[in-house]
């Protein structure tokens, strides 16, 4: 039974699915190499769930026990040790990945899952990390992650029926809907949505439009809630490169190849709403899309 869960990582993704679990009742231990960046986790899970009682969602007790099952580390080892459950929401890079699944495949108990929230690399590879590969999966968690249904549950080559479908029922415990897909790169989600996001970067590389005209397209037009540039910016211009690249060495298909604009942006440190400038900018407090000043007439 699935009680103590470790999450691995608390940026965006991390500290999402760490608010998910407590506020569903687990004891969830966030762990990351920054004591800073677990402050700023602790604060981005607690604005939340005031926003959630603002909005009539939650009481103010939610709030409090929500909060009291989640403890912070800075140690992996003492926030994994007793975990059933890992979620790793570390960076999407493939060499940090496999160090830490080696390293959880030593430290957890036998019994341990051990659990991805990549978004593109293999979870084949990642489980060949371990001396577990049965016990490794893909949870894919949609950001915003506390309101997102969709869990893409990614089934490695080696990975069990018992450990899919363990994971496949915490998931609707979660109140999520979980779908089970198999082990190509980018899955189902980024396969589908990255070459997306691309080609509208590339609609803006040659000129065809501008950055709101391509936006406003696809939200009036095909009923997107938020056009494909601002989501690459809400995403992260580095992350959707990053996931590019490994459907481009996946596949050897030149219809993933990265747009050399998107590679020259994020060069650039022009990485969407993390870094304040991408597609459009922003500061604090905007309440209206600007478009950069890069692609202004």
């Amino acid at each position: 039974m699935i009680q103590n869960v470790t999450v691995i990582g608390s940026g965006t993704m991390g500290n999402g699915i760490a608010h998910t679990f407590a506020q569903n009742g687990f004891k969830v231990s966030l762990v990351d190499i920054s004591s800073e960046s677990l402050a700023k986790a602790l604060q981005t899970i607690t604005n939340n769930l005031d926003r959630q009682i603002k909005k009539g969602a939650i009481e103010e007790f939610v709030k409090v026990s929500t909060l009291s099952n989640i403890t912070t580390y800075t140690e992996l080892k003492t926030g994994a040790i007793n975990a059933d459950l890992v979620v790793e929401a570390a960076t999407e890079n493939k060499e940090i990945k496999l160090n830490l699944f080696k390293q959880l495949g030593e430290l957890c108990k036998a019994e341990t899952i051990l659990a991805s929230n990549t978004s593109s690399i293999s979870i084949t590879q990642i489980a060949a990390a371990t001396s577990r590969p049965d016990k490794v999966i893909g949870m894919h968690f949609m950001n915003p992650v506390p309101i997102m249904k969709l869990v893409e549950v990614i089934r490695g080559y080696a990975t069990s029926d018992i450990t899919t479908n363990a994971i496949m029922q915490l998931s609707r415990d979660l109140g999520k809907d979980p779908v089970e897909v198999n082990d190509y790169p980018g899955f189902v989600a980024n396969r589908i949505l990255m070459p997306m996001i691309n080609e509208a970067v590339y609609t803006l590389y040659e000129g065809v439009a501008g950055v709101v005209e391509i936006d406003t397209v696809m939200k009036l037009g095909m009923a997107h809630p938020m056009g494909p540039l601002q989501l690459a910016d809400f995403i992260g211009l580095d992350v959707c490169l990053a996931i590019l690249k490994v459907l481009y060495d996946g596949f050897g298909n030149q219809k993933y190849a990265p747009c050399p604009l998107l590679a020259n942006m994020v060069t650039a440190g022009h990485l969407g709403v993390k870094s304040g400038n991408g597609f459009y900018t922003y500061t604090p407090g905007n309440k209206e899309l600007i478009v950069s000043p890069k692609f202004k007439a």
